[in-house]
C-alpha cells in the first residue's frame, strides 16, 4: 500500500486532493499515465505486442460479441500515410508501432452469413455503439499494459478526420471503422512527457443524482490549474481550459473534418437505423 500523494498531486495539480488510503502500485501506474509524442526508433517486439493484445482481449466485451479488431502498423510508409490522414501529426509517422482500433461489425455479419442466419440487428446504431465501446475498453487495457512494459502511448483521434482514406489504406471491409489510433513505442528520454492535470473529482463524480450547479467551483479551479500547466509547459494556449474547450465545440469548422462523420459511416457500410 502506498501513502504517497505524488501520483494524486500530479494528476490533480493544486486542486484539493482526494483523501484515500486505497492507493496501490497498479493505481499509481494508472495515475502516472501521460501522452507520449516523442519516441525512440526502437521497435516494439512481437512478444510485447502479443502481451498488449492479450491484455486488450481481457477487457469486458458486451455479450462477448467481440465486435472490435485492431491493425498493428509497423511499415514506415503506411505510418506516414496514416499521419497525413490524421492531420500531419509527426508522432504517428515516427512511433515504431501504430495500433488502429476498429469498430468491427463485419466479422459477425460474416459469421451469421456462414450459418445462414439473419443479421439485421447489426443495422442498428446500438450495435455500432457497442463496437465503439468494445474497442475503447480494449484499447485502454492495451495502453495500461504497454505502460507497464515501459512503453509510451498516445491516442490518435485524427484517424476520424478522413475515415474513408484510412479504410482504403488498411483495406477495411464494409462495416469496419477506425475509431482511433494509438502510437506505441519507447519514450524519448530527451523529450519527457508530463502528467496533465484533470478536473477535481467534484466535476465528474456525482452521488445518487447528477447535479450541474456543484461543478462550477471545480471548473474554475481547473481553469487555474490548467493555466499554470500551460505556462509551465510553455504551451501556446490562449485563454482558460473552458475557453479552449469551447473553441473546440464551436461549430463544424472546429471538428477537423469530423462534422461529416455520419456521411462517412454510411459510405463505409453502416446503416445506423
Amino acid at each position: 500500500m502506498s501513502d504517497s500523494p505524488q501520483g494524486l498531486q500530479a494528476r490533480y495539480g493544486s486542486a484539493a486532493l482526494p483523501v484515500t488510503d486505497a492507493l496501490n502500485p497498479f493505481i499509481e501506474q494508472l495515475l502516472s499515465h501521460r501522452s507520449v509524442r516523442a519516441y525512440l526508433p526502437d521497435p516494439v517486439s512481437e512478444a510485447q505486442l502479443v502481451a498488449i493484445i492479450a491484455a486488450a482481449q481481457s477487457a469486458a466485451s458486451s455479450s462477448n460479441l467481440n465486435v472490435w479488431s485492431v491493425v498493428a502498423v509497423r511499415d514506415a510508409d503506411t505510418r506516414a500515410r496514416l499521419a497525413e490522414c490524421a492531420g500531419g501529426q509527426a508522432h504517428v509517422r515516427e512511433a515504431p508501432l501504430q495500433l488502429v482500433w476498429l469498430a468491427d461489425l463485419a466479422r459477425l455479419r460474416r459469421v451469421a452469413g456462414q450459418l445462414e442466419r439473419p443479421s439485421a440487428g447489426l443495422d442498428y446504431t446500438e450495435m455500432f455503439l457497442t463496437a465503439v465501446i468494445d474497442a475503447a475498453l480494449a484499447a485502454q487495457n492495451a495502453a495500461a499494459a504497454a505502460e507497464s512494459l515501459g512503453l509510451g502511448t498516445v491516442y490518435i483521434g485524427g484517424m476520424r478526420n478522413r475515415p474513408e482514406d484510412v479504410a482504403r489504406l488498411l483495406a477495411l471491409p464494409p462495416e469496419v471503422f477506425a475509431v482511433f489510433g494509438m502510437c506505441v513505442g519507447t519514450p524519448d528520454p530527451t523529450k519527457p512527457a508530463v502528467v496533465k492535470p484533470r478536473p477535481p473529482q467534484s466535476v465528474v463524480l456525482h452521488h445518487e443524482r447528477y447535479r450541474q450547479n456543484v461543478q462550477d467551483a471545480g471548473i474554475e479551479a481547473y481553469n487555474q490549474a490548467m493555466a499554470r500547466f500551460y505556462d509551465e509547459q510553455k504551451m501556446n494556449v490562449h485563454g482558460t481550459w473552458a475557453v479552449h474547450s469551447a473553441k473546440r465545440i464551436a461549430g463544424p469548422e472546429s471538428l477537423s473534418g469530423r462534422d461529416r462523420l455520419a456521411e462517412a459511416l454510411h459510405t463505409l457500410g453502416f446503416r445506423l437505423k
